[in-house]
Formats: C-alpha cells, structure tokens, sequence
C-alpha cells in the first residue's frame, strides 16, 4: 500500500528538489500544498503519513505579512502532539520550532552558500551523520531556540541548532539539502539583488557548488532515505 505525503511549499523556486525522486522510491504519493494559494487551515495535520514542510524568504515573525504561518504552525503544532512524522527544511525546521514553543528571531548573519555542519554525539548516530565533512548549502538568516523535549542534532560556527529531532518520526534542518544545482542557479538569478548585498561573487559560488554539490547530493539522499526507512510501514492515524 502507498503512503501519502503532504508537502507544504512557500515558494515554487524552493520545491522539493532532490528530496522529491527519494520519497517516490520509498512509495510516497505527493500532494502539495503552495501556502499562498491554498487554505492550509482546511487541511487535516494527521491524515498523511507525512508532512514535509520547505523552506521560505518570509520569517516565521512575519505572520501579520503572511497569515499563512498561523495556520502552518497551528497543524504542526497539533501534528507534532500527535507524534506523527514530520521532516522541516529551513523555513520548515523554523516553523517546526515554533510549533513547539520555541522564539524565531533573526540570526548574527546572512548566512549564503557551502558551509560545513557538524552532528553532536547524538547526531552521529542519527541520519544526520551523513553531512559529517559535507559542505551543505545554506541561505538563510534566521535562527530558533532549541525547543524542549527535542534533541539537538548538529550545529555550526555560526548558528548552534542547524538540525534537531524527537525519535525517529520527526527531523529539522535548518540548511538545504534539497538543492539542486539547477535550483542553486534559479536562486542566485532571483536572488542578485541580495547577494550584491551581501558582497557575494556568483561566479564564486558557482564553483563552490561545481567542487561541493556531488557529495551534498549524496549525503542528502543518504539522509533522507535513512529517515524516511526508520518511519517503518503505514500506519493509521
């Protein structure tokens, strides 16, 4: 039998990318849900077997912009209390930890392109291990407070909660492994106005990625399938 899979997409540019051929051969039927468009408060938070929420420009502070968040938070909220399986990128792993209880504020940098990761002792026996030594793409610069009742599963330099996770039904990223490179390449084109900004070479970054995003993509899919294989079978709600 099939499993079904609700994605929540906030933007069309940050979609599922690498991620999205791992869940198909793990049998999972995909509907997804743009936030903007689609009434996220009509939808049930614990009829699909998963719920995969993607990354964003907007902050998790920015509900009065974007009233969608509420009701984002407001199905994890009551999906996570459910104990059923939920994986968050970014944005995703922001909502997740408010969600949770925890404040979502802006973080001490911008943070753009290949950045290394590194699990805690508790990571390293987790799926996340697999970005261990991985330069993993980041673009964001917002943080969160690690709820409680989670467990902290990697950090870097500049921001401490890159993933976390409670068992082995929910896991948080805060970086990207979903990134192709093609949509590395739609990024920086809709994207050139903030990295001038931020002082950032494209054809530097691009290079970056030609000598990091093969083993990025690896690992993604070793984590993601890894996570996705300790979901065990369907089960009902």
């Amino acid at each position: 039998m099939s499993r079904t899979a609700l994605v929540l997409r906030h933007d069309a540019k940050i979609h599922l990318g690498n991620l999205e051929p791992v869940l198909r051969e793990h049998g999972f039927e995909l509907t997804i849900v743009d936030t903007e468009l689609g009434d996220v408060g009509t939808l049930d938070p614990v009829e699909a077997d998963l719920v995969v929420v993607l990354g964003g420009e907007m902050g998790v502070y920015e509900a009065d912009r974007y009233p969608s968040l509420l009701q984002e938070i407001e199905l994890l909220r009551r999906r996570l209390a459910a104990e059923r399986p939920v994986f968050g990128v970014c944005l995703g792993a922001q909502l997740m930890a408010s969600a949770l209880g925890s404040p979502v504020y802006r973080g001490p940098s911008n943070e753009i392109g290949y950045r290394s990761v590194e699990p805690t002792d508790a990571g390293a026996s987790s799926p996340v291990r697999h970005v261990s030594g991985v330069p993993v793409m980041q673009w964001h610069s917002d943080t969160f407070d690690l709820p409680e009742g989670v467990t902290r599963l990697a950090g870097s330099p500049e921001y401490g909660n890159e993933a976390f996770g409670i068992g082995n039904w929910a896991l948080a990223v805060q970086f990207h492994p979903e990134v192709t490179d093609e949509m590395h390449e739609d990024w920086m084109a809709s994207s050139a106005s903030e990295l001038e900004a931020e002082g950032l070479d494209v054809d530097r970054l691009r290079a970056d990625r030609e000598r990091y995003s093969r083993g990025m993509q690896e690992a993604s899919r070793l984590m993601f399938s890894e996570w996705l294989d300790g979901l065990g079978p369907r089960r009902t709600p």
